[in-house]
């Protein structure tokens, strides 16, 4: 059998925690700073975690990460 291709986009976009979770980058920061309270902003920073409905997408785009 040939091997799956994981795909690219999604290689750049998340990483897998040791316990298996989908880690991403907190959307919703690329514009419009300026309507959006400062503690949202702060809170925006970093990565999350994806929703188990969400991950379990992600896992099926990247078949040999974890």
């Amino acid at each position: 059998m040939p091997k799956m291709k994981t795909k690219s986009g999604a290689k750049k976009r998340f990483k897998l925690t040791a316990n298996g979770h989908v880690k991403a980058g907190q959307a919703g920061k690329r514009h419009g700073m300026i309507k959006r309270s400062n503690k949202q902003i702060r809170n925006l920073r970093g990565t999350d975690t994806l929703s188990d409905a969400d991950a379990k997408i992600v896992k099926k785009f990247m078949p040999y990460a974890g």
